[in-house]
């Protein structure tokens, strides 16, 4: 008889809760979960297509090690003695910083991957890290930590309340929200509508978003910092600059009107392609909206001006006051995250406490751009080991970084690489060890990450809805095993790791003079812990711990593991509050406005009124139905309108000779491309639009599926020379390209 079971969706950071309609051990249909605290029955096209992703048949089943310089299947304890002899082989002949690391951004979907991937880091005591952020949202942790000290203190705008929403560079219909966890952001934005509010999109495609919206303005692509500097500048120019109760909580605001003094609406218009009246009209409007948030997202991340587009963002909501008030953007609290500690000066946010070895890219928040992995392999330098081994975690760089030519060649000359990977993808075929983790129904599930950015607080965790397969081996235990293994202590329970951590973690607390626990006895405390394994005792104490918990009995209506548990479709904690000062963790306990690094790099910004591309400039774009470059083996994912075309403006179409269905070859810095013509005005005139993601065509996968329809890899592009400064980001939109017709 078929059974039932909920589960949160692991399938973007929308987070939306599903029931599952289970036949033995298969997944046979996914719904949205109407009793769901959080997302109270939607679902999108991803989420209806669990079932289809959890029992894909080109998913491996078993580790895969290579012999004979062919992957074979293999052992579990054949796998982690390979993993052992080969990371510490080269651990002990290179040094530490020769094995690198590389986070995909499926880690943040998963439990083990929020809980295991930092032990391992700790524990191999390397520099060679490296994540999606950077060719994401790294400009947004960059800007957040040199305003509040804390690059993870992102504000997300208060969806549900708020009267005026401006969005740059973000189309939440199609991306479900990204550093904003929403569930159906589309029926909240439309709500806004609903109850009289105004909806603003700034994005050179009028994307989904952009149609739903009371205002589209087709932006130049690469110019959002410059538009958001005329809006900063005519705020202080018209005296609409009200900061209200975050008056006594920010320093810096007549440092930053003299920096943004230079950018008037005027003088940008021609850059952004904007005109002035339209930019001052952008300003007067945030500042008379009753609540009003700017949310900016990837846009206005992956360009050359990324740290600053997002710094001004939040300058926007700081100066209309809009910061940490309901209906404005305020900062999320996670039922996992931290005790919160007493309001103060703190330790503050460093950019550039170490460099990449050949480009001497500055660190940010411990990593160094995914741009860099490549050269950091291949360059020999006088200065230090280039990387000889690399573990990969639910990461596939070939695709996702630029010059993936580049890449996939360095990483065939690695003296050793372990991929954490559920497929045999376009990185991980190079992998001397492949170490597949089971399907998202056969593992548990919590938000951490995602949870830290949500739009509501609300706590929910799911068991596995299906029990592992014989041969199986649950994900928690994998990156287990996989940490004792490249640390030099191979072979040891893999529930040590996760005793260490909590032993650790109640060590800190009981010394804390803020904690609930302050003065007990740590060995007590852990006796205390409920759950069925290391995962669940970590994930009680994370929980008992937090702003939400128990604190181990001196809170009685806090929450704990079994109340959760008890809770199946999660338990709702309320709107969100302002804080501040609390999350402040500067030098000054300020909220420190125009800190050094922004104005050492604003001179930058004003040169660009005069340094744009005068061709065609690339943008990427994002379809409901993909999440980067892991659905498309799946084919009720695929197909229809989600397919790898090259979006051309009827006018540049006409001029260039190009049409629709033809192929051109697009040529950039790093290389070209071959794709088919889509003409189409939902991209302005200058601007040509490739998905990212594709290009499932390389010898030695195993994905059946994408590879009848591989598409190409836009990232190919791509040089990997064009980073924004601060943050070491990828420039990924607005970059020169060529186009050619294809006989």
């Amino acid at each position: 008889m078929p059974r039932t079971a909920l589960r949160v969706c692991p399938l973007c950071e929308a987070t939306c809760g599903l029931t599952l309609t289970i036949e033995g051990s298969r997944v046979t249909q996914a719904r949205g979960d109407r009793d769901d605290v959080f997302s109270k029955g939607f679902i999108c096209p991803k989420g209806a297509s669990f079932g289809a992703l959890d029992g894909d048949p080109d998913r491996l089943s078993a580790p895969l090690v290579r012999r004979d310089g062919e992957l074979r299947e293999a052992t579990w304890a054949e796998a982690f003695d390979a993993v052992a002899a080969g990371v510490r082989g080269v651990v002990e002949r290179h040094g530490a910083d020769s094995v690198g690391v590389v986070l995909g951004n499926s880690n943040v979907h998963t439990v083990a991957g929020a809980l295991y991937p930092p032990v391992l880091l700790a524990g191999l005591g390397t520099r060679s890290y490296f994540t999606a952020s950077t060719v994401d949202q790294m400009p947004k942790h960059v800007s957040s930590g040199l305003l509040f000290g804390d690059a993870n203190a992102i504000p997300v705008p208060d969806l549900d309340r708020t009267d005026h929403l401006l969005l740059i560079g973000a189309n939440p219909l199609e991306s479900n929200g990204s550093l904003c966890t929403a569930p159906d952001f589309p029926g909240r934005l439309k709500a806004l509508k609903a109850r009289g509010g105004t909806l603003v999109v700034i994005d050179p495609r009028r994307t989904r978003t952009a149609k739903l919206a009371d205002r589209h303005i087709a932006i130049r692509p690469g110019t959002d910092a410059l538009l958001l500097a005329a809006t900063a500048r005519t705020l202080f120019e018209e005296d609409l600059v009200k900061l209200g109760e975050l008056t006594p909580h920010v320093d810096g605001l007549a440092e930053l009107r003299d920096a943004v003094g230079e950018f008037t609406p005027e003088s940008v218009a021609e850059a952004c392609d904007v005109d002035a009246g339209t930019i001052r009209a952008l300003a007067r409007d945030l500042a008379a909206a009753p609540t009003a948030a700017v949310y900016g997202r990837i846009g206005s991340c992956t360009v050359p001006y990324g740290t600053l587009a997002s710094w001004l963002v939040d300058v926007l909501n700081i100066l209309t006051g809009n910061l940490d008030r309901p209906g404005g953007a305020l900062f999320p609290q996670a039922p996992t995250d931290r005790t919160p500690r007493p309001a103060g000066p703190s330790h503050g946010f460093a950019l550039g406490r170490w460099h990449s070895r050949v480009g001497r890219h500055p660190e940010a928040k411990g990593e160094l751009p995914l741009s860099a992995l490549a050269e950091e392999i291949d360059t020999p330098t006088a200065e230090g080991e280039p990387i000889r081994a690399l573990i990969a975690v639910a990461a596939n760089p070939v695709l996702s970084a630029p010059d993936g030519d580049r890449l996939d060649k360095a990483l065939a000359g690695l003296d050793f690489m372990v991929s954490v990977d559920p497929y045999l993808n376009e990185t991980s075929r190079h992998a001397d060890v492949v170490l597949p983790p089971p399907p998202p129904a056969q593992s548990p599930h919590h938000d951490f990450a995602l949870n830290t950015l949500a739009v509501r607080a609300q706590v929910r965790y799911n068991r596995a809805a299906v029990p592992l397969e014989p041969g199986r081996m649950a994900e928690s235990e994998i990156l287990a095993r996989l940490t004792l293994a490249a640390t030099g202590m191979h072979g040891a329970d893999p529930a040590a790791v996760d005793d260490m951590v909590i032993a650790q973690t109640l060590g800190k607390a009981v010394k804390e003079a803020h904690s609930p626990v302050h003065g007990r006895d740590p060995k007590d405390l852990a006796d205390q812990l409920a759950g069925e394994n290391g995962v669940e005792r970590r994930l009680d104490l994370m929980l008992r711990l937090g702003p939400y918990g128990d604190g181990f009995g001196t809170r009685p209506d806090g929450i704990t593991l079994e109340k959760v548990l008890a809770h199946p479709h999660g338990i709702d904690l309320g709107p969100l509050r302002p804080r501040l000062p609390q999350p402040l963790k500067t030098r000054s306990g300020r909220i420190e406005l125009f800190p050094e690094p922004i104005a050492a790099d604003l001179p930058r910004l004003g040169r660009a009124r005069d340094e744009l591309p005068a061709g065609l400039v690339l943008v990427g774009r994002r379809h409901l139905r993909s999440n980067n470059s892991w659905m498309h083996n799946v084919p009720a994912l695929t197909g229809g309108s989600n397919r790898c075309t090259l979006h051309v403006n009827p006018e540049d179409a006409e001029r260039l000779g190009i049409a629709d269905g033809q192929d051109v070859r697009v040529r950039g810095a790093g290389g070209a491309v071959t794709a088919p013509v889509e003409v189409t005005d939902s991209v302005r005139r200058g601007v040509v639009s490739l998905p990212h993601g594709w290009g499932h065509s390389r010898p030695g996968t195993r994905l059946n599926h994408a590879a009848l329809d591989p598409g190409v890899n836009v990232n190919q592009l791509l040089d990997g020379g064009m980073l924004d400064p601060l943050s070491g980001n990828a420039v990924l939109n607005g970059v020169p390209v060529e186009l050619s017709p294809v006989d």
